[in-house]
């Protein structure tokens, strides 16, 4: 991500015109914005000047300059056009020919996006001046999901700026020393066996079709499908007769023919469904066929970046494991049914319920991977039509406790900015998050911040994760102990007036009660408790004190302990105290989990708030909605979807309606969870595959993908996107919207939705935080930060002037330790959990994909070289752990990103690894999410034949990457056979 910050205007010509621009600007940029589109090839507005192509060349001045890197001057020439500049610009394209083998009519990528391509066209080249001659070099084909092909390689090194600097991968290079230059990855190996993660960044900015999406191959053109001989035979022929006919014929076919691949290849903007990030793109479809994911600069969370599950983890969607019929039980088994058969049933099992046991012997628990339409329904579907509070989504599992520490202290819970103002901190503080696996598109703004703007870097987990391995200073605290080293910062803080004293005396309450609840949070107690030594949190202090500005990113490692909601208050109060809320590259950034954890609470599916986060408990908020859909609504919140549980077990709730969640594999203590499914009246479900939860259904509705649907998204910025169908609805299921209204209306609802854009207007009528929310500010890339004003006006950066209690000011909320379970004797070890960079969840999705599944084929439990030693064991070997809720069997992994006692295992399981088995039923006492952190355990080795890696060679963990900064362009420019085209 290029950042440019606004600069004085600048009066410059361009040929006989006068134009304007910026101090900051550079020439490309400049001429661009001004309408004038002149050659450039390496040059990208996301990677910014590569130095590598010469083709932008212009005369500034009197002197030749590249263009994408010389800064204008106040009042400088620009000739971009005279014969003299189109002929170097001509020169610099027919030595990029030398390298690249120019057949665009049976090109895969010749989609009119090519700038080689276009650029000979522009130039009027005829005829190659420096023949094409290959290199020696065979096509990589190894990874999964891409090929490189070295002999149309134009080395322009787009895709090496892009690992090196954007993704910050560092994985590519070009080695300048070779007689004839290649991209190569990590130390010259294979792609397959290279530290490449598969993000696709390289495969976005190649210019040319060296690097391409093997699902593209053969299937963008109408001649690109040919049989490669037959193919090659063409080329040979239309070479054979290029210096007679010259290229401009043949270019003005391939043009017409590019032209003609808009009418075969659908282009949709759509929003990833895997993690919070909410990175946006243009899906490229063939009708159910996805060709290519192509990320756009201007998507707003993302720009180009993409993982490994966004650009390739789609094949779910055409899974011939997907639902395509309702499902109705019958004794053990399923039948299929009719959509009118088992929307009817539904809706009589659940009036037959409510008239019996009330509208609260229901449970609805809404998607958080569904849109913000779709939760909404949800929760309208259980306060309107049954008069029930008992609604709720996944963020109970994850989220709840970094909202409840956000509402406790500043007032809205979300993100206080946008990703861009954790790319302009000074300094970043990570605790319990693996970011570069979990959110890794959101960690490449904090890598490539760190690695090139001089961002500091803390990072507090238990792993030695790739973002532990980057930090400046990593701390390894005793599990759940995050609560007592950020108290103890604090109160040193504190004790040497570092504090802001401004911002507290104007923006802050509750200043003193809460200095006077540090005391007992002296650096003695906290280097005891934390195992962290104190000049360690002295070192943080300072950190903190020498910044000018500071962001704090949390997430489940936080979250999921019974302290989750005051550690997450913590991280808020440390930011009151030092300023850092209110000003851009500040603020708290809880890291949302699913795609859409935040909008589904954002619009109403919690079991005490109503859309907008509006509390059921007020009188005038209830009333409100009670007026606009004509009910009565209960004051009282109802059950959320983990107490609900223990609601079966004391006979509250007698049946439950699941839209996208897999109950029995993601919530805590799965054994007990399916004890409780099975003493439900009823339970529906709705959701693409037969999940676990859906096993244990009376009815089973299929819905759509969010590819095969309209909405709105929120990701972890409080930032709403629109989704478009991509593709029609799989023949026999719905969208969740019409199933939801469906059942609505056969209960007397009478409602009339007519698309996703008529919901979102009735809950921005509702809800003062999305009054300005209008499909039409959405459209395309656009999207907006709540609160949104009636005007459309959004909110990037929360709490400039205020926070958002009735006075304005901030909170400062007292709190006290309470330890977290330790180990005892007979569970001697600490079992830790979290997710994986290919897998998302138990992987129900990312599974469907084979390139994923090759790389990471099952789950695993990291053991330290210590403690593998001490048993006996070795990667490969099978453990039985247990904890006092169940056992699992597993696949060890001797790995030094975990020490001492401590095991780690991803979330990439289901059935009998699934780690949830193991999970018990403690909870956050305010949010009530589990604590899946405090897990002690044991573990036995069960003797018999090793198996293989649970990583195989070719996951990228197995390499070690290769940084630099950028292509080292100069390396070219000292090369015997270059030629310097500049006078600068």
């Amino acid at each position: 991500m290029i950042v440019v910050e606004v600069g004085e205007v600048i009066e410059f010509y361009a040929g006989s015109k006068s134009l304007k621009g910026e101090k900051n600007q550079t020439i490309l940029q400049a001429l661009l914005l001004n309408g004038i589109d002149i050659p450039h090839i390496c040059y990208h507005p996301s990677l910014g000047p590569i130095n590598t192509c010469d083709t932008c060349l212009v005369d500034m001045n009197g002197k030749i300059v590249r263009s994408c890197s010389t800064y204008l001057e106040q009042g400088a020439k620009i000739d971009y056009n005279s014969n003299r500049v189109l002929e170097l610009q001509r020169e610099a394209v027919q030595r990029m020919l030398h390298n690249h083998d120019l057949y665009c009519t049976v090109c895969d990528n010749n989609n009119g996006d090519c700038p080689l391509h276009n650029a000979v066209h522009d130039l009027e080249i005829d005829n190659q001046k420096y023949p094409y001659e290959p290199k020696p070099y065979p096509v990589d084909d190894s990874n999964p999901f891409y090929v490189y092909d070295p002999n149309q390689c134009i080395l322009c090194g787009r895709c090496v700026e892009a690992c090196q600097d954007v993704q910050v991968n560092e994985t590519l290079s070009i080695d300048w020393s070779r007689e004839r230059p290649r991209v190569v990855w990590d130390n010259d190996v294979p792609i397959n066996e290279s530290s490449c993660v598969s993000c696709g960044h390289c495969v976005t900015v190649c210019p040319v079709n060296a690097l391409m999406e093997k699902t593209m191959l053969g299937k963008a053109g109408f001649l690109t499908g040919l049989e490669k001989n037959t193919k090659q035979k063409m080329i040979d022929v239309v070479k054979s007769i290029e210096p007679e006919i010259t290229m401009s014929p043949i270019m003005a076919i391939s043009n017409i023919e590019s032209k003609m691949r808009s009418s075969r290849i659908k282009k949709t903007k759509t929003v990833c469904t895997y993690c919070g990030v909410g990175c946006s793109f243009e899906m490229w479809t063939m009708g159910r066929e996805i060709l290519k994911v192509q990320p756009q600069p201007e998507s707003p969370a993302n720009g180009i970046s993409t993982c490994i599950k966004g650009k390739f983890g789609w094949d779910f969607v055409n899974s011939k494991e997907r639902l395509t019929s309702p499902l109705i039980r019958d004794g053990e088994r399923f039948r299929r049914a009719t959509w009118e058969e088992a929307l009817d049933l539904v809706a009589k099992k659940l009036r037959e319920i409510k008239d019996k046991y009330g509208g609260d012997a229901i449970e609805f628990i809404a998607s958080s991977k569904g849109t913000n339409e779709e939760a909404y329904l949800m929760q309208k579907l259980a306060r309107q039509v049954f008069g029930t509070n008992n609604v709720d989504n996944s963020s109970r599992f994850c989220q709840a406790p970094a909202t409840t520490g956000l509402w406790r202290t500043v007032g809205y819970g979300g993100d206080s900015g946008s990703i861009q103002d954790i790319y302009m901190a000074d300094l970043v503080i990570a605790i319990g998050t693996n970011t570069a696996e979990s959110h890794p598109v959101l960690a490449t703004r904090v890598k490539r911040a760190h690695k090139l703007n001089g961002q500091k870097l803390i990072v507090s987990d238990l792993r030695m994760h790739e973002m532990a391995r980057r930090a400046d200073l990593f701390l390894h605290p005793k599990p759940g102990t995050d609560i007592v080293w950020l108290s103890a910062v604090t109160k040193y803080i504190l004790d040497k007036g570092w504090e802001d004293k401004s911002f507290i005396r104007e923006r802050v309450s509750g200043f003193e009660d809460y200095v006077k609840s540090l005391e007992p949070f002296t650096m003695e107690f906290a280097e005891e408790a934390t195992g962290i030594s104190k000049e360690t949190l002295m070192k943080v202090a300072n950190m903190i004190h020498e910044a000018k500005n500071m962001v704090i990113l949390w997430a489940m490692g936080v979250t999921q302990h019974q302290a989750g909601s005051d550690t997450s208050t913590a991280i808020s109060n440390l930011l009151l105290i030092t300023g850092n809320y209110g000003r851009h590259g500040t603020g708290a950034y809880p890291l949302r989990g699913h795609n859409n954890v935040q909008g589904a609470s954002d619009f109403g599916a919690m079991n005490a708030y109503l859309p907008g986060y509006q509390p059921v408990s007020d009188p005038t908020v209830r009333k409100k909605f009670e007026d606009a859909w004509h009910c009565t609504i209960p004051e009282k919140p109802g059950l959320d979807n983990n107490t609900c549980l223990e609601g079966i077990m004391n006979g509250k709730i007698r049946a439950m309606y699941v839209v996208g969640e897999e109950l029995v594999e993601t919530g805590s203590d799965s054994n007990f969870i399916r004890d409780q499914l099975e003493k439900l009246d009823f339970l529906v479900v709705e959701d693409l595959f037969l999940s676990e939860t859906a096993k244990y259904a009376d009815v089973v509705l299929p819905a759509s993908a969010s590819l095969e649907k309209e909405g709105t998204f929120v990701n972890t910025e409080r930032r709403i996107q629109r989704i478009y169908e991509v593709m029609a609805p799989l023949p026999g299921t719905r969208p969740d919207w019409q199933i939801i209204q469906d059942i609505a209306n056969r209960l007397g609802a009478r409602w009339n939705y007519g698309h996703p854009s008529e919901i979102m207007e009735e809950a921005a009528s509702l809800s003062p935080i999305f009054a300005g929310v209008r499909y039409e500010l959405l459209e395309g890339f656009k999207s907006l930060q709540w609160p949104v004003r009636s005007d459309g006006k959004d909110s990037p950066l929360l709490y400039e002037k205020e926070f958002n209690f009735p006075d304005g000011k901030a909170r400062l909320y007292p709190l006290k330790y309470n330890p977290p379970l330790s180990s005892g004797l007979e569970f001697d070890l600490h079992l830790n959990n979290g997710r994986l960079l290919e897998h998302f969840h138990e992987g129900n999705e990312t599974y469907k994909s084979p390139g994923i599944r090759s790389k990471v084929p099952g789950t695993f439990v990291e053991v330290s070289p210590d403690l593998a030693k001490e048993r006996g064991l070795e990667t490969g070997d099978l453990v039985r752990i247990t904890s006092e809720y169940g056992s699992i069997k597993v696949s060890v992994l001797v790995s030094d990103r975990v020490s001492g006692k401590e095991l780690y295992m991803p979330m990439n399981a289901s059935g009998d690894s699934a780690v949830n088995l193991l999970t018990g039923r403690l909870m956050d006492p305010t949010a009530h999410t589990p604590a899946y952190k405090e897990v002690s355990v044991r573990l036995e080795k069960i003797t018999g034949k090793r198996g293989p890696p649970p990583l195989p060679s070719t996951n990228p963990r197995n390499a070690i990457p290769h940084p630099q900064i950028g292509v080292q362009v100069e390396k070219k420019w000292a090369r015997k056979d270059y030629v310097k085209l500049t006078t600068e």
